[in-house]
């Protein structure tokens, strides 16, 4: 038997907020987080699981960057102007449609949208994980008191590699090889 809180791939759904091209130069940890990004959109693809993404106002912050862009391939990426990605109305009505009970979250900023997001997603009644090591802020000390309030509030704190073999939980998983190739 499982832990309830552990990712359940029947009921998990990733979200990948705002990871746009003017961000790039202004995050010291923009690699690091945008190659978390990637993983988790591969390890997504490659399990058969739901992917959604959202970019914040293009028009002045650039379309998401070509190396995500290129793993979403033909997802369709609505724009908003909340900062929170379940203020963007087809994030909501797709969750539901998925049912999608948990979400795996990533992206740009910690403590401004991916932190609403993940307020609004637990106050929706969904569980929320959150991918440490692929968001970002401009600021390091942002960073981390938006990670520790997440955690207070009920976000489960994880990393890419943990969520993809949480996801697998097994080692005979069909796709286990692959996905295990994207974190060595």
């Amino acid at each position: 038997m499982r832990h309830p809180r552990t990712l359940d791939p029947e009921r998990t759904a990733l979200v990948v907020v705002d990871v746009q091209e003017r961000f790039r130069a202004a995050m010291a940890d923009f690699e690091p987080m945008l190659a978390g990004c990637v993983r988790l959109v591969r390890t997504f693809h490659l399990l058969g699981l739901p992917v959604l993404a959202t970019e914040q106002y293009p028009k002045g912050l650039g379309h998401t960057v070509a190396e995500l862009r290129e793993v979403l391939g033909a997802l369709e990426v609505p724009e908003k102007t909340a900062f929170s990605a379940m203020g963007c109305a087809s994030v909501p009505a797709r969750l539901e449609e998925l049912g999608s009970r948990t979400v795996l979250v990533c992206g740009i900023e910690t403590h401004v949208c991916v932190s609403q997001t993940v307020h609004d997603l637990l106050a929706a009644g969904r569980e929320v994980h959150l991918a440490v090591d692929a968001v970002a802020s401009r600021r390091a000390s942002d960073r981390d008191v938006a990670l520790r309030r997440l955690g207070q509030v009920g976000a489960v704190p994880t990393t890419s590699e943990m969520a993809a073999f949480e996801l697998m939980a097994d080692a005979r998983h069909p796709r286990f090889r692959e996905v295990q190739a994207l974190y060595k």
